[in-house]
């Protein structure tokens, strides 16, 4: 009799400490989504040619963001994001030749082309590269330093599908640590960012380029 007391106990106290356990797991935080598939809601534009406007260089279709690739400029978050996860999908534009773009991290400062940010190249076939715009700070591996334009660091390896099948990016901005992943492979990462809030910009640079699934997780 008392070993079944006991194993039932001890049957209670396991069933009630694994239950405080999970009450106690801290929630994990939801995924925001960027781009709702239907409009350009929560995001701005700032274009070279100041008589152009937003909608005649990017739309939305069948819940794909569509960049017309000119003129040169981006469109960015209305709110600033400091620290989190951001995961998006992009394309080049089938029957077209892929060209430039990139995702712009913690802008801050005036608008211009281009502003203070850490860009994670886009270009095709180049996609996670660093570029250190407006003196934008980030230390990485010497050896991936472009010799011919210092702000320029050369990712350690490609893992981009040719064009124009879809790509995934996912970007890891945690205090000064930045680390990019194409793919779900980690090809470029740095420390030493700038610890500020900022908007994030997606690039018209150069060719239709196509976007989808843009989300973001906060990180404390």
């Amino acid at each position: 009799m008392r070993v079944f007391w006991t194993i039932g106990l001890l049957s209670i106290a396991s069933y009630w400490g694994l239950t405080l356990t999970q009450q106690a797991a801290p929630a994990q935080p939801k995924a925001i989504k960027l781009f709702n598939g239907r409009d350009l809601t929560g995001w701005k534009a700032y274009l070279a040619d100041p008589n152009v406007k937003m909608e005649d260089v990017w739309r939305v279709e069948n819940g794909i963001l569509i960049c017309k690739g000119e003129p040169l400029g981006y469109i960015y978050t209305e709110k600033d994001y400091k620290n989190y996860i951001l995961k998006l999908e992009w394309r080049w534009a089938p029957d077209k030749k892929p060209g430039n773009s990139g995702v712009l991290l913690r802008v801050h400062g005036e608008h211009k082309i281009w502003p203070r940010s850490v860009e994670a190249q886009l270009m095709h076939m180049n996609s996670g590269d660093f570029w250190l715009i407006d003196g934008a700070p980030l230390i990485t591996d010497p050896e991936y330093i472009d010799k011919n334009a210092e702000r320029h660091r050369w990712r350690k390896k490609t893992t981009e599908k040719p064009a124009p099948e879809w790509n995934q990016y996912e970007i890891i901005v945690q205090g000064d640590k930045i680390t990019l992943k194409v793919n779900g492979e980690v090809v470029n990462e740095g420390s030493g960012a700038e610890v500020i809030g900022g908007k994030i910009a997606l690039q018209s640079e150069g060719g239709e380029i196509h976007f989808r699934n843009i989300e973001l997780i906060p990180l404390e």
